[in-house]
C-alpha cells in the first residue's frame, strides 16, 4: 500500500514536472556559460533531440511497468511524459531551424527535401502534433474513447521513425553505439506491445 500510495501523492506529478523540465535547464545553463563544446548549435540541437527520445521511451514503458508491477497509479504520468515527449521534440525542430536554417522557410524546406534524416525527424513531429493536441480530456470526449485510442496508437509509428531520424543522423559521425541502446530498448517496448495484441489484450 505505501508503493502505491507513493505514486497517488499530490507532489508526485509536480516532482515528475520539474524532474522532465531539468535537462532543459541544464541546456540553457550550458549554453549560457559556454559549456556546449566547440559547437555549441550543435551540442545544443542534438540534445534535445537526445531528450525527445528519453522521454518517448519513458512515455512507452509507462504501460508496461504499470502491468509487470502492478501499478495502476503510473498511468496518471503517461499523459505528461507525453507532452513533454512533444516538447523537447518542438524544441529540437526550433533550435535546428534556428540554427541551422536561420528560421528561412525554403531553406529549411529544401534540407528537409535533400536529407532523409532530417525528413524522417519531420515527419515523426508531425505525427507527434495530433496526439499532443488531442491529450486532453475534451478531445477525448469529442474523439470518443475507441477512436482516441486508435490515434494514439500512431506513438509506435513516432518511435520507429524517430529512431530512423537518430540512427541515420549518427551514423553520419560513425556512432552507432547510442542508437543501438536506444533501438535495444524500443525493441523491448515494441515487442512487449505486438504480443499483447497477439494475445488479444490490446
Amino acid at each position: 500500500m505505501a508503493r502505491r500510495s507513493l505514486w497517488l501523492h499530490p507532489a508526485a506529478k509536480p516532482l515528475l514536472f520539474a524532474l522532465c523540465l531539468l535537462p532543459l535547464l541544464y541546456l540553457v545553463w550550458a549554453a549560457a556559460s559556454n559549456q556546449l563544446g566547440a559547437n555549441p548549435a550543435e551540442a545544443l540541437i542534438r540534445g534535445l533531440g537526445d531528450w525527445s527520445l528519453r522521454a518517448l521511451c519513458l512515455t512507452l514503458a509507462v504501460t508496461p511497468a504499470r502491468q509487470l508491477f502492478n501499478l495502476p497509479a503510473l498511468a496518471r504520468f503517461r499523459r505528461m511524459l507525453g507532452l513533454f515527449t512533444f516538447f523537447y521534440a518542438s524544441l529540437h525542430l526550433l533550435s535546428y531551424a534556428w540554427l541551422d536554417m536561420g528560421l528561412v522557410p525554403a531553406d529549411i524546406a529544401k534540407d528537409i527535401a535533400k536529407r532523409p534524416f532530417i525528413l524522417m525527424g519531420f515527419t515523426a513531429w508531425l505525427l507527434l502534433l495530433p496526439l499532443a493536441a488531442t491529450s486532453f480530456n475534451r478531445a477525448i470526449k469529442a474523439l470518443g474513447a475507441k477512436r482516441w485510442q486508435t490515434l494514439h496508437k500512431a506513438v509506435y509509428a513516432v518511435a520507429v521513425i524517430g529512431m530512423l531520424h537518430f540512427i541515420w543522423m549518427r551514423a553520419g559521425k560513425q556512432n552507432f553505439g547510442e542508437p543501438l541502446i536506444y533501438g535495444l530498448v524500443l525493441a523491448v517496448l515494441m515487442g512487449w506491445r505486438l504480443q499483447r495484441i497477439r494475445r488479444g489484450r490490446g
